[in-house]
Formats: C-alpha cells, structure tokens, sequence
C-alpha cells in the first residue's frame, strides 16, 4: 500500500473509509493539494471545482461514518474527461466552437452513475480538441504535459486524465477511447486503461464516429478499473446500442489468474514497425504468462494493416460532426481536425459501405481467432511517449497514427475488449505499455489477465517525478 494518500489506490481507499482509517475529506484535500501543486506545470485539468468536491466529500464522509455508504466508490476523488456531460459545468471539448453560456444540465450515463455511487468529481479533464488526435492540446485549452517528462505528450485524447491520474490528482478517471484515446495515453503515463467492449458501459449522447466510440475507467491498477466498471457499466436507457446489464462484479474472479489459458502474442500485427526496447519489453511480458502457467503461442491474429477501414470510418464521423459548418469556423479547428472535415467529405457512400463490410471481415475473423486463444498480448504504441508540440513522433508524418499506434484502433473496428497496462520502461525512463485483448463480451478475463500480470511485476507502482516545476 501507498504511503501517500494522494496514491492511494481506489481499493485501498474504500477499505480505509470502510475501517476508519482514512477519511473521504482528507482523500479529497490530498487530491486537491496535488492538484495545486502539480497542475501549473502539468496543465491536466480544464476545470476544478474545489468547492464542490469538498462538499462532495463531508457528505461521503457522514455516510460511512453512519455504516450508509452508497457504494465501494463512495467518497473516491474522480475526474471527468470533457468530452462527457457533466450537471452544472461546461462541456466544451477543447474548443472555441462550443458555447459556454448554455444550459449545462444533464450528466452522461457514466458521470450519472458515479455521482449515483457518492464519487466525489474533482472537475473536467483536458482533451484535445473533440478527441481528435493522440496527443493532447486545443486551442481552447493548451498543452498537457506528461508527469515522466514535461517535454513530451502524456499522450491523447484522453491526455488529461493520464497526467492527472500519474501524479495523483485523484485515484479514478472517466475517459473515451474512439481509437485509442483510453490506451495511449494509459501506456504513456505507466497506467491501467480499459475499453470496455462495445456497449458495456452506455454511452450519450450518441457519438458522430458511431460504435467505433466507447466510454471507460482509468486507473492507477487494474483492480481499481474493475471496481469503477462495476458502476460506470450499470444500465441507462438513453443508449440503445448498450449491452443488457448483466450486474456482472468485475472483481469477483480477478485473483484466478491465467494459469491454462491460451494466449496469442504479437509484437507487430505482421507489419508495424516498432521501436526495439517495447518489442523487448513485450517478449518478457509474454515470458510473464508463460510462468505463470498459460499457454504462449507467438503468432499475428488475422487483422493485417487495416488502417484504411478505420480511416473511412473515422472521416466520415468527423466530417458528419462538422456537417454544414461554413468555411470560415472550419479555420477555428484545430489545426490538422479541418483536413480531417475536408478529407471525411470526399467518402463516397459505396466507399463507406464498403468500409462497413471490411469491418464486418474483420470482426469475424477475430471471432475465429478466439476459437483458439483466450486472448491476445501485444504492445499498446509502437514507440514512447513522443515531444508535446507534434502530432506523431519524429519522423513520421503528423497524420500517420498507424506508423506509431498501430495497436489500438483495429479492437475499435471490432469492439473487443482492451486494456493496457503497465510493462516496464525503455532505457529513458519511459514507461511502455502492454495491450491484453479478449473476445467481445469477455471484459471480466481481460481484466483477470491483467490482474495477473500487474501483481507478478509490480511495474505500475513506479511513480513519475513529484514537485514537478512550473514550466514556463
């Protein structure tokens, strides 16, 4: 266990509100404390709201301290990625084409369903701009650096709660991940970051990039993603894509280990191209399995490069997003989103359809492919955390995503469930990720998996540098 309270962990929070020992008003100063001393240099957060919390937090505190607390999470320091509706404060989605001064009352199903369970919400979560990108800077909102170095990108979209989350502004996070925007910024900040298969967790109001979109937990340990999906995936009825709920406890078969599973291990797909140390990195973390008594086979699972498929789908949501927005607001995007507009224009629909009919190839082959394995290993990016000020790491094109994150955005194609977690750290100091993939609706193996490995290694208890300096 942490001896900070501000690192403490979801799970050992509850346990100490449980016993006593800890207090949902000193759990919430500390995250505040950090958020104070922290945020200048960091710039994770858009929005605070102190007051709030600390109230929040009083009233946690008399539930357990009256043996009435609403759930495990009650009193538990949350943020709010803001691209999610949150009662009561701006959504603005880094940019400067949303309108403030509207009204801002309604929660999405996930912020709903916390506030339900007694989470105290510390505030809004940078993001670029309408989660556009693997990095994370808007026009409205600036740069978010990465806690392990300030010069370079805790990576996007969800790039404020992985900063946050890593230098301990509080124990939780809500995030989105539409192509990796959970998992990215998860490995590059030495995280747990889940997205859930497709319609786990309900989502609203209904996204432009469709079911490639989902809603999940970010977290310091994988124990703690599975104590918030337990809340974050109970039903709404505005979604009506969302799975049946099946009130499934998520930390019931956690501790059952790997031993007997099959696992698929890839550290490529079959063509990417990745940096030296993670290839190295995702071997021992296969070896880790192995000794741990599953079945590792090294084998590519039958995904091939399907960026083009991902790229139509994508395009076609963001210029649907956008969708008669005249020429001279286009200029106020994000430099980079526009060409994603103008290029989502140019789809035809039989182009689009035939996107629809590869992804649909694509799913079902994965589907055959866990005929086999449990699961599939792999790494999360194909290089480390890359400098703030660019889109893709030196090199590589801005745009080329599939160059430097090959490895997230196909299990959006086919709605598996993906989690990234921590697998060690190149020889910069620079935390890797290590991806886990299951079959659809096998969100509860996934996280068992990574249960496994998170206690055989122990890498996710590595913090990043604390009294980060203002960065000027």
């Amino acid at each position: 266990m942490s001896t900070d309270i501000e690192y403490l962990s979801a799970t050992e929070l509850s346990a100490g509100f449980a016993a006593g020992s800890i207090s949902p008003v000193a759990a919430t100063a500390a995250a505040l404390a950090a958020i104070d001393a922290q945020d200048g240099a960091l710039n994770a957060f858009r929005l605070v709201d102190a007051e709030a919390a600390r109230a929040a937090a009083a009233e946690s505190e008399r539930r357990w301290q009256a043996k009435s607390s609403l759930s495990p999470l009650d009193g538990v320091p949350v943020s709010i990625k803001d691209l999610l509706l949150t009662k009561g404060w701006p959504t603005l989605r880094g940019s400067k084409l949303v309108d403030p001064e509207q009204a801002w009352d309604e929660d999405a199903p996930g912020v709903a369903r916390l506030r339900e369970a007694g989470a105290v919400l510390l505030g809004k979560t940078n993001t670029a701009e309408f989660g556009w990108k693997g990095a994370t800077d808007s026009p409205l909102a600036g740069i978010t650096r990465n806690p392990w170095n300030l010069d370079l990108t805790p990576g996007g979209s969800s790039g404020g709660a992985s900063a946050a989350l890593a230098a301990g502004m509080g124990a939780l996070a809500l995030c989105t991940d539409g192509g990796g925007s959970i998992r990215n910024p998860a490995g590059f900040t030495n995280l747990c970051g889940l997205k859930p298969s497709f319609g786990r967790v309900p989502a609203y109001p209904p996204n432009p990039i469709g079911t490639l979109a989902n809603v999940g937990p970010m977290a310091r340990s994988v124990s703690d993603l599975a104590l918030m999906l337990n809340v974050i995936s109970r039903p709404d009825t505005r979604d009506w894509l969302s799975l049946p709920y099946d009130n499934a406890d998520y930390l019931a078969a956690l501790e059952s280990g790997v031993d007997g599973l099959n696992i698929g291990f890839s550290v490529n797909l079959g063509f990417a191209t990745v940096d030296g140390e993670i290839v190295g990195l995702i071997a021992a973390a296969a070896q880790v399995f192995g000794d741990l008594g599953a079945r590792v086979t090294e084998v590519d699972p039958p995904l091939g490069d399907c960026t083009p498929v991902f790229d139509t789908h994508w395009h076609v949501g963001v210029a649907s997003a956008f969708e008669g927005l005249p020429d001279d607001k286009l200029k106020l995007l994000d430099p980079g989103l526009d060409y994603f507009v103008i290029e989502g224009r140019k789809v035809t629909l039989m182009e689009y359809v035939a996107a629809q009919n590869a992804r649909t190839a694509l799913g079902q082959a994965m589907r055959g492919f866990h005929q086999k394995y449990d699961l599939l290993i792999l790494p999360t990016t194909a290089m480390p955390a890359f400098p703030v000020e660019r889109r893709a790491p030196p090199g590589i094109g801005e745009d080329d995503w599939a160059a430097w994150s090959p490895f997230s955005y196909p299990f959006n194609l086919t709605m598996q469930p993906a989690l990234s977690l921590p697998a060690g750290f190149n020889s910069a100091g620079l935390p890797v990720g290590l991806q886990i993939v299951g079959a659809m609706h096998q969100d509860a193996l996934v996280l068992r998996a990574g249960r496994a490995f998170e206690q055989a290694t122990g890498h996710g208890t590595r913090r990043p540098p604390i009294n980060l300096p203002q960065h000027c």
